[in-house]
């Protein structure tokens, strides 16, 4: 099973990744051993996740996400879906 993962960093902004173990990723992520742009901005915790059955769909969803607004990333997070869908 792979997820998507929305973290919220230290100075509010919002990283998007996928991962098959998301404690083990979060862990890696706070110690400074994942992205670059986490490592700057820690601590960071998890806002939103969702699950895929396979790494191909966590990709497409990872992608779509990035390519979305922040006002669309928060209504996910917060899990407005009628602003979600209006977004």
């Amino acid at each position: 099973m792979m997820m998507v993962y929305i973290l919220r960093c230290a100075d509010g902004a919002l990283y998007v990744g996928h991962t098959h173990d998301l404690a083990a990723r979060l862990a890696a992520h706070n110690a400074g051993e994942a992205a670059l742009f986490t490592r700057k901005r820690r601590p960071v915790v998890v806002a939103y996740s969702e699950n895929h059955r396979n790494v191909q769909a966590a990709v497409a969803g990872e992608k779509q996400i990035k390519r979305w607004t922040r006002r669309k990333k928060d209504a996910l997070i917060e899990g407005d879906l009628l602003l979600l869908k209006r977004l």
